[in-house]
């Protein structure tokens, strides 16, 4: 559920994962999981593990009836902010809302375990409309940081567009994100940037193999644009 909350292909995380494989719990519940080895995590196109391997994972409860909770983590780069851990924690709905709409809302905590306990912790709520025609689905979304103390006390919004199309026959889909950031948590001086990638995956049952590349309007040595490798498992 992650990749769809913070737009491609892990996207926002840019890791591509192998698709979901629901497992049924009864009265309505599923289960899914997902693990990654990625080249290097970014978020937003900017690199959270120093351009190193970073190791990522992470668990979804859904009820049919749309309501979903699940948890993600990563591998980060160790500092005494952040620690070398980030974990989110989330909670939304998602369903069609139209024949072929589908509309996602949600709130997710961005949480720093290892660091100064709370310094760099944050909620972000977000929504997104995701629409598919044949093998292709387009997907717009925004997500919004209200004022926190962790963030600089003031907001942040990120907005993106992103697009994916499965190739007929083959096991590959080719995705592309355009995202935008505006407030306190951009790496620019002028307070927004730019983002945006270009991949293909390669899927066989639940496992799947994923390169993307991934490049920001800013110049640094985090957000230079780089070619991103994964390797993802769904269970």
């Amino acid at each position: 559920m992650r990749n769809s909350i913070l737009g491609l292909a892990l996207l926002a995380s840019t890791a591509i994962a192998a698709p979901a494989h629901a497992n049924d719990l009864g009265g309505g519940f599923s289960v899914s999981g997902n693990a990654a080895l990625v080249t290097d995590y970014r978020f937003r196109g900017v690199s959270f593990s120093d351009e190193d391997i970073a190791i990522q994972g992470g668990i979804d409860i859904e009820h049919e009836s749309g309501f979903y909770v699940g948890t993600w983590a990563s591998s980060i780069e160790d500092s005494p902010v952040f620690g070398h851990t980030e974990l989110d924690i989330y909670a939304g709905w998602s369903g069609e809302i139209t024949s072929g709409l589908t509309l996602d809302v949600g709130v997710l905590a961005y949480i720093y375990p290892n660091g100064n306990v709370g310094d760099a912790d944050y909620v972000e709520p977000y929504a997104s409309l995701s629409y598919a025609i044949g093998p292709a689905e387009f997907t717009t979304g925004v997500a919004w940081a209200p004022s926190q103390r962790s963030i600089g006390n003031d907001d942040n919004v990120y907005v993106y567009t992103e697009a994916s199309v499965g190739i007929p026959e083959t096991p590959l889909t080719v995705s592309g994100h355009l995202g935008y950031t505006n407030g306190s948590l951009s790496i620019d001086n002028d307070d927004d940037y730019v983002d945006w990638s270009l991949g293909v995956e390669a899927a066989f049952g639940i496992l799947s193999i994923g390169v993307a590349y991934v490049d920001t309007a800013v110049n640094n040595p985090l957000s230079d644009g780089t070619v991103v490798g994964t390797l993802g498992v769904a269970f």
